[in-house]
């Protein structure tokens, strides 16, 4: 059984889709990140990092103790190999798919998420820094859309590296992209978005996070006031 410490982020996601597509066991132990909960002991102890998802496998390949494991993109390579699924099992394939996973998580991923903040929730509007991940966000979805010109998925067959990026394709008209600009980006969207392990996977964090409302005023002072005294209260 995989126990998966979640809340309804791209990088939440992420790992129900990864699960509702290979039917692999699983319980959510949701953790509110706008409320701090991602703060709590029990949580710092599988994820150091304060940061979702995380995840406790009880039953390890090698027949030892639970394995505890955090980061999204370390996660999703873990059940792949687990399960044998979702990544291509020889060499040159499995690398394409190592190779746009790492993009997603150093690239996509991060560029996406300065959009939102200087986008959507920094208390001061600034011109410069909306500019600056706007573009940013548009040239990787340029990048994404000349990978995916000449195959139906990014690494070949449907893998880990579409798990991974989907989500963060999710909110682009937040990110101020129009995915009429991106016609094979498009495509691959909804062809994602239609599959039954998808809308499963959205389901239930509808389910969880009724609303959908992870960022509130409160929520701000919370997910954007960290700094070190943040963590090091969290170790004592």
């Amino acid at each position: 059984m995989i126990h998966l410490h979640y809340w309804t982020t791209p990088n939440g996601h992420k790992i129900t889709m990864f699960l509702e597509e290979t039917g692999l066991p699983y319980t959510i132990v949701p953790v509110n990140i706008g409320k701090g909960e991602q703060f709590r002991p029990e949580f710092l102890r599988i994820s150091p990092n304060n940061r979702i998802p995380a995840i406790i496998d009880d039953a390890p390949a090698d027949g030892g103790a639970p394995i505890p494991l955090f980061e999204s993109g370390a996660i999703l390579l873990y059940l792949a190999d687990k399960t044998g699924q979702l990544i291509p099992q020889d060499l040159r394939g499995r690398l394409e798919a190592l190779q746009w996973l790492f993009w997603q998580m150093a690239g996509l991923g991060p560029m996406a998420g300065q959009n939102h903040h200087f986008s959507q929730y920094a208390p001061t509007r600034i011109p410069y820094a909306i500019e600056r991940y706007v573009k940013e966000t548009a040239r990787l979805y340029a990048v994404l859309d000349q990978r995916l010109a000449d195959r139906e998925y990014v690494a070949g067959p449907y893998s880990i590296a579409d798990i991974a990026a989907y989500p963060w394709v999710v909110p682009h008209q937040r990110q101020g992209q129009n995915l009429d600009d991106f016609p094979h980006v498009k495509r691959w969207f909804e062809a994602i978005r239609s599959r039954p392990a998808t809308v499963r996977a959205y389901e239930r964090a509808k389910a969880i996070n009724p609303g959908q409302q992870t960022v509130t005023e409160e929520s701000k002072r919370v997910l954007f006031g960290q700094d070190a005294a943040t963590v090091r209260r969290g170790a004592t």
